[in-house]
C-alpha cells in the first residue's frame, strides 16, 4: 500500500490519457475504448458480419480494414489484415492497422511484431512509433516504450500526449529529470493536456520537491476535482508534510468517489489518529483493513488506535497480527507493501 514512486502504466490509464489511438494517416476519434483495459474475450459477430467491400487495390483494403477497427469487428479485421498483407506484404498503414487489431485483442506479441513491421517500412510515420510505444506500455516495457516516443516527437512534436507518455517512461527508467522537461513540454503544447500537472507533480513529489509537487497537485485538481487519484495524492503529500487538516480533506472526498481505494482509507484514519481524532479515525482503518488485510501498516495503525481508546484486547489482537504479518514478509522475502508507519 505504498506511495509507489514508479508509475504503473495500464492499458485503461493509456485510454484515459489518449482517448484514441493514432493511425497511420488516418484521423480517428472512436476506435478504443474500455474493451482494451479488460481481459480477453472472444469477439464474436452478432448475427452475419457486414458485407467487406471488393479488395480491389490498397486503397480499398486499408478501408475496409479501418472500417472494422472502428465497428468493433476485431475478428474479421485481423481476418482482413492477414490476407491483405500477404497481398501487399510492404504496405506499412496495413501492417499498422494489423498491429492495432492484435493489440485491441489483447495479442500484445503480435502487435508488436506487425507494428516493429510497419516501422521498418515507414520509420518517419509518428503514428507509427507511438502505437508501438503503447503497446511496449502496456506490457511495462518503458525503455523500448521511451525510445519508440522519441523518435515520435522527432517527427511530429506537437503531440502533448506523446511527452506525457515519454515523461512517465523516463520516469519509471530512473531519469526522473528528464520526465520533467516532457511533462513540462506537454503542458507548453496543451497546457490542457490531461494529467499534465498530476504528473509534473508526481514526479516532483518522487524528488522531495514537496512544495512544487502541490501546487502542481491543485492545478490538477482545479481541472479535475472529482479524479480521487489526484485527490488521494495531493492528501497523502499534505499528510507527509504535516498539514492533516487539509489531508484529511482531500483524502475523505477521494474515500466518497472510490469506496475501494484502500491507500486513501489508511492515510485518512492515519491523519485523523496523528490530529488526536482517535474515534473517527477507526472506521477508515477498519475499511482499509477489510479492504487489504495483507497490509501489516493498517493492523500497526489500528492497535494504535484501540490504545488510544481504551480498547486494549483489541489493540492486542492488531499488534499481534501485525506481528504475524511483518513476519511472514521476512520469511516469504517479499517487500513490505504497507505505508511508512
Amino acid at each position: 500500500m505504498a506511495n509507489h514512486l514508479r508509475l504503473i502504466i495500464s492499458c485503461a490509464l493509456l485510454l484515459n490519457w489518449a482517448a484514441v489511438l493514432t493511425w497511420s494517416r488516418v484521423s480517428v476519434t472512436t476506435f478504443l475504448n474500455d474493451e482494451v483495459a479488460s481481459s480477453p474475450k472472444s469477439f464474436q459477430h452478432e448475427g452475419k458480419s457486414q458485407q467487406r467491400p471488393p479488395a480491389e487495390n490498397v486503397q480499398t483494403v486499408r478501408a475496409s480494414l479501418l472500417n472494422c477497427l472502428q465497428a468493433g469487428r476485431l475478428d474479421e479485421a485481423i481476418e482482413v489484415g492477414l490476407d491483405s498483407v500477404t497481398r501487399w506484404p510492404r504496405d506499412p498503414e496495413i501492417r499498422h492497422l494489423l498491429g492495432l487489431a492484435y493489440f485491441k485483442t489483447r495479442q500484445p506479441s503480435l502487435a508488436i511484431t506487425e507494428l516493429q513491421q510497419a516501422e521498418a517500412l515507414d520509420d518517419s510515420d509518428p503514428d507509427i512509433h507511438f502505437d508501438l510505444a503503447l503497446v511496449y506500455l502496456d506490457q511495462t516495457q518503458y525503455a523500448p516504450a521511451a525510445n519508440e516516443l522519441e523518435k515520435s516527437i522527432k517527427h511530429d512534436s506537437s503531440n502533448a500526449l506523446a511527452h506525457v507518455l515519454l515523461g512517465r517512461a523516463y520516469q519509471n527508467t530512473n531519469r526522473t529529470l528528464q520526465g520533467i522537461e516532457q511533462f513540462k513540454e506537454a503542458l507548453r503544447v496543451n497546457p490542457a493536456v490531461q494529467l499534465g500537472h498530476y504528473d509534473l507533480g508526481f514526479a516532483y513529489a518522487s524528488l522531495g520537491r514537496n512544495q512544487e509537487a502541490l501546487a502542481e497537485y491543485k492545478k490538477e485538481i482545479a481541472r479535475e476535482p472529482e479524479n480521487p487519484t489526484v485527490l488521494y495524492q495531493l492528501g497523502h503529500l499534505l499528510l507527509q508534510t504535516g498539514d492533516l487538516n487539509s489531508a484529511s480533506k482531500y483524502l475523505k472526498r477521494a474515500t466518497e468517489i472510490d469506496p475501494q481505494h484502500s491507500d486513501a482509507f489508511y492515510d485518512l484514519g492515519k491523519a485523523l489518529l496523528l490530529a488526536g481524532n482517535a474515534e473517527s479515525a477507526l472506521p477508515p482503518l477498519e475499511r482499509s483493513a477489510a479492504l487489504n488485510p495483507a497490509d501489516p501498516s493498517t493492523h500497526y495503525q489500528l492497535a494504535r488506535d484501540f490504545d488510544k481508546l481504551g480498547r486494549r484486547d483489541d489493540a492486542q489482537r492488531e499488534w499481534q497480527q501485525f506481528a504475524a504479518l511483518k513476519k511472514a514478509q521476512v520469511q516469504t522475502g517479499g517487500m513490505a507493501s504497507g505505508q511508512s508507519q
